[in-house]
């Protein structure tokens, strides 16, 4: 090992990095949490050390060079090399104490973890869970989170997914829009309401053909791709959505659509890195979640 020739700081590399990876010196300092100067003082800094320019600076956003773009891979491997650190030591912590990030859709999010976590106040105080609202495909390789809770199996074989059960979803709308529009009594009668959904209405309505309900773009007169706002503009009475029977059964405002349709299932994936397996915070965060979700109301396991 050339230790001479390591002299940089990790934290000028990880400046650059960020840089790289958000397109800006602002994108850096937000990931980083840190200003705008300090990235651009560290990568100044690192460019010294090393001799190169990596950057260029300009007054619309910073270019790598060749140099820079020639470095990118090797320090691409050390921010990988770094997360797999902050892992291997978090799988040998015994603590059961300090942070959990815990990734899930944004209804998700707002309309079950809080039930499914709150247990853990009185069992274990010490942990503080952070819940990371995405409907993305969040990448807990690079550690944007713990534990994560998906619809789909992921294929890397560096995580562990265990399939804790199914939701059943069902067609709801309001008690008081159902009132105003009338309560449909056949699926042909279903496709001359007003639909609530995803901005791609595509990926619905092919399974509400299959169910006979022959639904049209025109449909959709409110779509979001958030989760909690297409679940309030249920709620102010504006159409007929897709949810699952879990989060619905037990407001009395909603109401069933067609109860005899077969229900659609979305499967639920626990999912965490290998290496976090052996942590027994994020073991007990995992288990609860598991238990949790299983005993939920409506949930096929």
């Amino acid at each position: 090992m050339n230790w001479a020739a390591i002299s940089f700081d990790w934290n000028q590399v990880r400046a650059f990095l960020a840089t790289a990876e958000e397109g800006s010196f602002s994108g850096a300092a937000r990931v980083l949490k840190t200003s705008q100067p300090t990235i651009g003082r560290q990568i100044s800094e690192l460019e010294q050390t090393l001799g190169v320019t990596l950057v260029e600076r300009s007054t619309r956003r910073p270019t790598l060079t060749e140099a820079g773009r020639d470095l990118l891979d090797h320090v691409r491997a050390m921010g990988d090399a770094a997360s797999l650190i902050s892992m291997s030591a978090t799988a040998h912590s015994e603590a059961v104490s300090g942070v959990v990030t815990v990734t899930a859709t944004d209804l998700m999010s707002a309309r079950a973890l809080p039930g499914l976590l709150a247990p853990l106040r009185d069992s274990t105080p010490g942990l503080r869970v952070n819940i990371l609202a995405s409907n993305d495909l969040q990448n807990i390789l690079k550690r944007e989170a713990d534990i994560a809770i998906r619809h789909v199996r992921p294929d890397p074989p560096e995580l562990i997914a265990r399939h804790v059960g199914d939701f059943r979803a069902g067609l709801y709308a309001s008690r008081t829009y159902l009132d105003r529009a009338g309560r449909p009594q056949t699926p042909r009668e279903v496709a001359d309401h007003a639909f609530i959904g995803n901005p791609d209405p595509v990926r619905l309505m092919a399974p509400m053909h299959n169910l006979g309900i022959p639904l049209r773009p025109e449909n959709f007169v409110m779509t979001s791709e958030n989760g909690v706002v297409v679940w309030e503009l249920m709620r102010a009475h504006l159409g007929i959505t897709v949810l699952p029977e879990a989060l619905c059964a037990a407001d009395p405002a909603l109401e069933r659509v067609l109860p005899e349709l077969p229900p659609f299932q979305f499967p639920i994936w626990l999912v965490t890195h290998r290496e976090l397996q052996t942590s027994r915070r994020i073991r007990i965060v995992f288990d609860q979640l598991a238990r949790g979700v299983r005993a939920m109301d409506m949930v096929i396991t």
